[in-house]
């Protein structure tokens, strides 16, 4: 088989290194692909929003299956573009993409069909959003810009005068561009937080192994919201009571009322969930896989990504069954100091190699680029070194000790991922 990949980040490096292993693909294309990608797939000079060019691409290099890795051209509408001529794509459709690209329309489909998440008002216009703020609000209250922002255009507020400021963020000045027009203002749950990522193929829906990811820049859960610092598999506080909980209460009824609403979604549906006092509760979804959440599940799922895919376009995922190694897996993100604000690019990066000759430890790239033969930083997130380990804890110490072979001049990565196993 020939695969394109559409993306550039280290989920796309991930799932280019996954499908690399199945003894189906001859040859990997990927657009636009990295510097890391870059040693296992051809780079297609094309940019994930080009859908009409990808496509034609597609057709003319005879590629049998095209995997859409990134949010924007999923809700976008890329898909549609795809079948229109006659290709066979992984992802949901524009119509069930939806789903991540409109919080409001997740909240909407939650409450019409019962499935547990917090209570939230949807506003379009500022002046009504600051009324409700300054008359009807319970603090800490989080504002959320409905459309996509990178995992950026959450913002909680402890105060109705930071609520007042984020509303200016996100609907005056539109710091998180068009996805600002329409605003959510949601109740602030507390409790811990775990991702449990899904295939889904219309009908059926498997579930990967659980994860739990890191947000905020800083050590302590300190500093602005982030795409992601680093994350582990699995969680231990997704128990197979809370897993039984989703399943009855949360995964399939979201399948289901995707389905009822002409909205039939194939591909992976990410759950963010909130264990809360009163139990699990959706925080968001996500029409595609996490980033760095692919990065610590996928080294542990022992299936042929091109079965599991091809299940999901053929709507007979039922009959895959779905395993994951016993291995533990941490990934923590090397980002350019900065980030996810102002920072610096074109850092030489040294000690990839160090990398060659473990199967534990794995280098995804994520703001990587090809400079003078020379691999250099190019983005927020850099690399996301992930190390797979007996438990948590030797799957942790790994990674640490990895990310002390890589070096870069504005290296910045926080010291606390996978902390909380220490609680457990």
């Amino acid at each position: 088989m020939k695969i394109l990949i559409v993306g550039s980040g280290g989920r796309e490096h991930v799932i280019a290194w996954k499908c690399a292993q199945s003894p189906k693909v001859e040859k990997i294309y990927c657009a636009p692909g990295n510097a890391g990608i870059a040693q296992i797939a051809e780079i297609v000079p094309l940019k994930a929003d080009q859908y009409e060019e990808l496509a034609c691409f597609a057709k003319e290099h005879e590629i049998d299956l095209t995997i859409i890795g990134m949010d924007d051209p999923l809700v976008g509408g890329i898909v549609d573009v795809f079948e229109a001529h006659s290709l066979r794509v992984f992802g949901p459709r524009k119509n069930a993409a939806i789903l991540e690209g409109s919080k409001a329309f997740s909240k909407d489909l939650m409450k019409k069909y019962n499935i547990p998440t917090a209570a939230y008002e949807t506003f379009t216009e500022k002046e009504k959003a600051i009324d409700y703020l300054k008359s009807s609000a319970s603090f800490p209250v989080v504002l959320k810009a409905s459309g996509l922002a990178l995992g950026k255009g959450v913002l909680i507020c402890e105060t109705l005068e930071e609520a007042l400021e984020g509303t200016e963020q996100i609907m005056g000045i539109k710091k998180f561009g068009a996805a600002g027009d329409e605003m959510v203002i949601e109740e602030f749950m507390t409790g811990r937080e775990v991702s449990v990522l899904t295939f889904v193929d219309g009908t059926h829906i498997k579930e990967m192994a659980s994860a739990q990811d890191h947000k905020r820049a800083g050590d302590g859960d300190t500093g602005l919201n982030t795409g992601g610092m680093g994350n582990f598999s699995p969680s231990p506080f997704y128990t197979e009571q809370v897993q039984a909980f989703c399943r009855e209460k949360i995964f399939q009824p979201t399948v289901d009322a995707m389905k009822a609403e002409g909205r039939e979604f194939r591909g992976v549906i990410f759950f963010g969930l909130m264990l809360t006092q009163d139990g699990p509760k959706v925080l968001e979804y996500n029409c595609r896989f996490g980033d760095p959440e692919a990065q610590v599940v996928l080294p542990r799922m022992e299936n042929d990504l091109i079965d599991v895919m091809e299940a999901c376009i053929d709507g007979t995922l039922d009959q895959i069954d779905l395993k994951f190694s016993k291995d533990a897996c941490v990934c923590v993100v090397l980002a350019s100091d900065g980030y996810p604000a102002a920072y610096e690019k074109g850092k030489e990066i040294r000690g990839l190699e160090k990398f060659d000759d473990s199967d534990r430890h794995f280098c995804f790239h994520a703001g990587t680029a090809l400079k003078d033969g020379k691999i250099v930083t190019s983005g927020g997130r850099v690399l996301g070194i992930t190390a797979l380990g007996r438990d948590l804890k030797d799957a942790r110490a790994s990674a640490y000790e990895a990310v002390g072979w890589v070096d870069f001049d504005n290296k910045y990565f926080r010291h606390d991922i996978a902390k909380a196993i220490d609680e457990v």
